[in-house]
């Protein structure tokens, strides 16, 4: 039975665990210049329709590391929806290639294609979820914090896919998770409701007081340009800066980012490039962790 990753929730605790294992692998052996080409000859379909620079780039050199091939298919190459259906693109790309990523505007686009594949999918983030990202941040946090049992994470800002997927990781690892975000901006309710270590306020200065990560993301994402302006708004208390972060108790909390940062919006230069961000390590290990989903898929499928 072949395995995609749609959501985090497609993952057991023991499953992302050896992710994680089989990623400190990975990492360890590029670092050295070991050849670990255990995708040898396989080939990558990486379907777009938003554009990125991490989500490509990771994914198109990770495969290449592990010696096999990737095909970038930008936004009007396939037009799925549009010019072909969801279901034919799954079952014409199901003919050539060994696995597919798909970069989407609607959640229920990556569930279509992963139920008319026959190779893994990979949600390379959608409106509900970003799971690449979590996993890679959560590998990170372990990488410099050691566990993630006895830390506390706060993510303050929207209760978007990146939000989400975080709430979706407390629930299946169980580590402890406080969102700060407007009222009218919360996360997803189904979510919220299946984590049993989740704190939300419309206080940020409580969310992040006795946090070890804090964590933000961009105010407006890709498909609500037209709310930027209302957005920056209602989410200037939330801002990630040097008055807010005295209201933690904690002295080495690290400052998170998934990227692209609107810098002076939702994080500050001084904060961003300051000696708590580790959000260049977290950048990297896009490629880590995504080498890990990958071997992990074809492995189990």
């Amino acid at each position: 039975m072949k395995r995609d990753l749609t959501s985090i929730f497609d993952l057991t605790k023991d499953e992302i665990y050896e992710i994680f294992e089989l990623t400190k692998d990975l990492k360890e052996k590029q670092k050295k210049g070991i050849e670990h080409k255990l995708l040898k000859d396989k080939t990558l379909a990486m379907v777009f329709e938003k554009p990125s620079l991490r989500t490509r780039v990771t994914f198109e050199t990770g495969m290449t590391q592990l010696g096999g091939h990737a095909i970038y298919l930008a936004p009007a190459d396939i037009q799925m929806g549009k010019r072909e259906s969801v279901k034919d693109v799954a079952k014409n790309l199901s003919r050539w290639v060994d696995i597919i990523m798909a970069r989407v505007f609607s959640h229920s686009t990556i569930k279509e294609l992963a139920e008319n594949a026959d190779v893994p999918v990979i949600n390379g983030l959608c409106d509900l979820e970003h799971p690449c990202q979590i996993l890679c941040d959560l590998f990170t946090i372990i990488e410099k914090k050691g566990t993630l049992e006895k830390v506390t994470i706060a993510f303050v800002g929207d209760g978007n896919n990146v939000c989400n997927s975080f709430i979706a990781a407390s629930a299946r690892l169980g580590f402890k998770l406080h969102v700060a975000t407007p009222v009218d901006y919360q996360p997803n309710k189904e979510y919220m409701a299946q984590a049993k270590n989740l704190y939300w306020t419309d206080k940020p200065e409580a969310a992040i007081r006795d946090a070890d990560v804090i964590y933000t993301d961009v105010w407006a994402s890709m498909g609500q340009e037209a709310e930027a302006e209302l957005r920056k708004r209602i989410f200037r208390p939330f801002q990630i800066n040097s008055e807010l972060l005295k209201n933690a108790n904690k002295k080495d909390y690290v400052i998170m980012h998934c990227l692209p940062a609107h810098r002076g919006e939702e994080i500050t230069d001084e904060v961003l490039d300051g000696p708590h961000s580790i959000v260049f390590d977290q950048a990297e290990n896009r490629l880590h962790i995504q080498k890990g989903i990958m071997v992990f898929l074809c492995k189990n499928s």
